[in-house]
């Protein structure tokens, strides 16, 4: 059995990132990784604009204003934002500005509204003086044009789309998302609109594994129930194969009578990476590639154990997605931290044990609470709510409660 941290180490070294581009409409890029660096096209702010309701002025026209004696100011023009401003500020003139709109030409300074009052028609008392380019926005002042906006690599989230749109993309360049082949393996298997009959299994992996791929970025490729026939699974796998980057098997890669998945590997022409890794649950996980001049692509034979399968996901096959997707190297790796555990962790010491259950930010520090239930590889039900991974390392026996543990963030 390979340690879990080679077998990260050989996954990771058997995916190429993606070179593939395609251009997106802006509103349908959420999510995708952009392939090419974004530089600024404009200024921002586009123009020194207003940051408050207010008036704008000469500062050296109001700088010595107090309360008991305010600078009254002729107001000459009124700006609201999307307004060109049609005169320039002149030594005892304001302009009546709102935020966001053009500071006129001659004015440096603005008065926020609650430090003055309005006399007559068209004068202003500045009551309180303002320190010099108060609330003025200056252009430039958050990026110059040929400035750097989003590095390759970035995730399109909203704040990126949103600088996207403001600085006038509307069509973007992203990698192609991978392709992910989903089958599982086994004649008890049926689907979840069948009537179950006694000793089938409903299929959850099919399902599981593909919400999986989309939260990872990928395409899954659903090929349904495969069963423990060897040529159909070997029409099916070859199938798999030819239409993916990825393929995510379950079942077969054990060492039953009926495991064939690593047999029809190697008969494919499929170089077989890994065998078995020493992590609970997921022991049984191979790992193989087929490499041509156009392409490579990368198998997983997963266990057939619902919470196995899973965890062999979140610990390899999301990892090798993030870096064949076309992220930095800094955001494909996994996320660790260490949190205190509120109850008694327990291994058998022989393999590196993932527990799962929820992680909570509480006074200040993580706490990690295990899922109620048995820790059982065939136990879905209390995967519900799981958003954190629990490691105890080989060599260790318990944990004990309130001592602090490294954390697997999924």
């Amino acid at each position: 059995m390979l340690p879990v941290s080679q077998a990260e180490q050989i996954i990771l070294d058997l995916v190429q990132p993606v070179s593939a581009i395609e251009s997106l409409d802006l509103a349908l890029a959420t999510g995708r990784i952009l392939a090419n660096e974004i530089v600024s096209r404009l200024d921002f702010p586009h123009w020194d604009n207003s940051a408050m309701d207010g008036y704008a002025v000469k500062f050296a026209d109001v700088r010595s204003s107090t309360p008991k004696h305010p600078i009254t100011l002729e107001v000459v023009e009124e700006i609201p934002a999307g307004y060109q401003p049609q005169r320039e500020i002149q030594s005892g003139e304001a302009a009546r500005i709102f935020t966001g709109a053009i500071v006129p030409a001659g004015a440096d300074t603005i008065v926020m509204q609650e430090h003055t009052q309005r006399v007559q028609k068209n004068f202003v008392k500045i009551q309180i003086a303002p320190t010099a380019r108060s609330f003025v926005r200056q252009r430039g002042e958050y990026a110059c044009i040929g400035d750097p906006l989003l590095a390759a690599g970035t995730v399109l989230n909203p704040p990126e789309i949103a600088i996207l749109a403001a600085t006038g993309c509307s069509q973007v360049e992203v990698y192609r998302r991978p392709r992910v082949a989903i089958l599982s393996t086994g004649d008890e298997l049926v689907t979840p609109h069948d009537t179950l009959k006694p000793g089938q299994i409903v299929d959850s992996n099919q399902y599981a594994l593909a919400a999986f791929v989309t939260q990872a970025g990928g395409i899954p490729i659903c090929m349904g129930i495969i069963p423990d026939d060897r040529a159909k699974l070997t029409a099916a796998m070859s199938e798999a194969i030819a239409s993916a980057d990825f393929v995510l098997s379950t079942g077969g890669v054990s060492v039953g009578d009926y495991d064939y998945v690593e047999a029809i590997l190697a008969e494919l022409g499929g170089d077989i990476q890994v065998r078995a890794v020493a992590i609970k649950p997921g022991k049984p996980l191979t790992v193989a590639k087929f490499k041509s001049e156009a392409r490579t692509v990368v198998y997983f034979g997963l266990p057939g154990n619902p919470v196995s399968a899973l965890v062999s996901c979140w610990r390899f096959v999301k990892l090798a997605i993030a870096k064949f997707s076309g992220l930095p190297e800094s955001k494909y790796q996994p996320t660790w931290l260490e949190a205190i555990t509120t109850q008694e962790l327990t291994a058998d010491g022989k393999r590196e044990t993932y527990l799962w259950g929820q992680l909570e930010l509480i006074n200040g520090r993580y706490e990690f609470s295990l899922a109620g239930g048995t820790q059982s590889s065939a136990n879905l039900i209390n995967l519900a709510g799981t958003n954190a991974l629990a490691v105890v390392p080989i060599d260790i026996y318990s944990i004990e409660a309130g001592a602090t543990v490294q954390i697997l963030v999924l």
